[in-house]
């Protein structure tokens, strides 16, 4: 048993998490801090698990907080991964209608898109097949994203600890019991062990709105989860799309449909997903896998009154995308891509992933922006999403100045 102070605790070790701590250590801020994740090694979850996809910016809406961070976020992140040689496939991304009355969409992602700061163009047929010989636009237009990258999440994420403990960040794994006392600003270790603390960072992602609670913040929040699936493309597949292949999403509800995309050190394998099914604990990942009984049945009642409400666009979303785990479902989404997709190019990916989706209950609907609000000498961040990963330098900086008023900046 032992008391230990910090300047800074950090709960969670995801991408957030440890770019804040970066952040922190860059720009002089302080020195001592201490990071505490439940697993025995970081990147088990969210930050690990994702597509790996560099998001150019184009989907959000100007002003959000995923706007203001995604483009100078994901330009962070490709240099610091460039810098390390780490691996990157700067294989860009096109977008195309699935249907024709969905073209529309492309000229409200391409405002949004520039208005964002992305670089973005409006193709034709020929120019998608000059790219994609075999993808499908029921339209004939394309949007083509020049600037979208795929990295390894969890080659980041390593490098970025090895990085951050070289230079003095304290990590405490496999931390899973703990108690806190936010007014006394402690934090007591399931060893006996107490951390005082001057100010604390709640990234913990699918555990976030938990450990918000536990400071009076967010009560009106709790998590949603949703699994992703992914299938790929067998080595011998004749059909390797040599970047992202995307379908026009439904801006309603935050899920971007089944897409193609490359592998990041362009080796022959590509994923297609990921689904968004609803999953029955927040590390369901596979099977009866830590099923949460509780939290399902509760999360199957909202999810059917959300369906009858429509609330959202949620019916489309039932609709379109929940059952995707199917085979035969989600062959036939990517067949609206690549109609020359057969079932014997296709094998299951062991890649899954839980999105960390908050759903506001004074409001009855999913929430679609970053969420960082502040507690009793703390800060959480909640619905962590897309495109977190992406901006997470960036999304650092910001949680880290919306801090300042509670921390002795310099």
């Amino acid at each position: 048993m032992s008391n230990r102070h910090c300047d800074v605790l950090i709960l969670g070790g995801g991408m957030v998490g440890l770019c804040i701590a970066h952040q922190l250590l860059d720009r002089g801020i302080s020195r001592n801090i201490t990071l505490l994740d439940k697993e025995p090694e970081l990147g088990l979850h969210s930050s690990g698990r994702n597509s790996g996809v560099l998001h150019a910016g184009l989907y959000y809406k100007p002003g959000s907080l995923k706007a203001q961070v995604c483009v100078a976020g994901a330009r962070r992140l490709r240099a610091w991964v460039e810098e390390r040689q780490l691996p990157i496939n700067p294989c860009g991304k096109v977008i195309v209608p699935p249907r024709a009355e969905l073209d529309p969409q492309l000229d409200l992602l391409a405002k949004r898109g520039l208005a964002n700061g992305a670089q973005l163009e409006l193709w034709d047929e020929m120019q998608l097949h000059q790219l994609i010989p075999e993808a499908r636009t029921a339209s004939g237009r394309a949007l083509w994203s020049p600037n979208t990258a795929v990295v390894k999440p969890i080659k980041v994420v390593q490098r970025l600890q090895q990085e951050l403990q070289e230079q003095g960040l304290r990590i405490l794994r496999g931390q899973q019991h703990w108690q806190v006392q936010p007014q006394a600003m402690q934090l007591k270790l399931q060893d006996g062990s107490v951390i005082s603390y001057g100010h604390l960072f709640n990234c913990s992602g699918l555990q976030a709105d938990r450990v918000a609670h536990q400071f009076g913040v967010g009560r009106q929040y709790s998590l949603l989860p949703f699994k992703g699936l992914y299938w790929q493309l067998k080595p011998g597949c004749p059909i390797q799309p040599r970047a992202n292949l995307y379908p026009v999403p439904d801006l309603d509800v935050p899920f971007l449909g089944v897409h193609f995309t490359p592998s990041a050190d362009q080796t022959p394998l590509v994923s297609i997903g990921p689904t968004a099914t609803p999953a029955w604990g927040r590390e369901n990942y596979r099977g009866l896998q830590a099923v949460e009984p509780a939290m399902a049945a509760a999360n199957v009642a909202l999810l059917a009154r959300q369906y009858l409400a429509n609330r959202g666009g949620f019916r489309r979303y039932v609709h379109e995308q929940a059952f995707l785990a199917l085979p035969p479902l989600l062959l036939g989404a990517a067949q609206q891509l690549i109609p020359a997709v057969r079932p014997e190019h296709l094998e299951i990916s062991q890649k899954v992933g839980i999105r960390s989706q908050l759903f506001n209950h004074s409001s009855q609907r999913l929430e679609d922006d970053f969420l960082c609000l502040p507690g009793p000498a703390s800060t959480h961040v909640l619905n962590a999403i897309s495109p977190a990963f992406t901006a997470s330098f960036a999304l650092a900086d910001l949680i880290i100045d919306g801090a300042a008023s509670q921390m002795a900046m310099p």
